[in-house]
């Protein structure tokens, strides 16, 4: 029972999906978890070799990638979809590592600046390099370097907002 699309889903009430639409969700189920997963293990091997929590290379590879290695905080947390809370608490742990610094933005004290160290700097290329060699090795090599252009080519494609990415 495929609904159409723009179809009232309270028609749908009691209704099963049909084997089409079963065979549809197990596909996505497959994509999102195995992409999930996939993810998980990448930035676990990320943790492993340069020491970086998933939330703090994050952090590190938005600034790496910003102009001045340096972004405003509540941009950090727009980009990224973490909290204020969230950011702060991850941006607390990297200052007190000695990877970030904060401070007022000269022109607006209301904007605080997050600023690579060049510690900070030097981890985010560590993890950068880490995360490149895992993705060489876990897909790279599985789907060769055209399969995961295209695959790359794809997923932006399929993007509801492309544009809201770090860099």
């Amino acid at each position: 029972m495929t609904q159409q699309v723009g179809a009232d889903p309270g028609e749908q009430l009691g209704a099963c999906p049909d084997p089409e639409d079963l065979a549809l969700l197990a596909q996505w189920d497959v994509m999102q978890s195995g992409m999930r997963r996939l993810s998980d293990q990448l930035l676990s091997d990320v943790e492993a070799e340069a020491g970086l929590a998933p939330s703090s290379f994050q952090v590190l590879w938005f600034l790496l990638t910003a102009a001045g290695n340096s972004a405003p905080m509540n941009q950090l947390t727009a980009t990224l979809g973490f909290t204020t809370a969230g950011t702060t608490k991850v941006a607390d742990r990297l200052a007190a590592a000695g990877l970030l610094e904060r401070r007022q933005l000269p022109a607006d004290r209301r904007i605080t600046l997050a600023t690579l160290t060049d510690a900070g700097r030097k981890a985010a290329v560590t993890a950068a390099l880490t995360l490149a060699g895992a993705l060489r090795e876990r897909v790279v090599r599985s789907l060769g370097a055209e399969g995961f252009a295209d695959l790359s080519s794809t997923l932006r494609s399929l993007d509801p907002a492309p544009d809201q990415h770090c860099g």
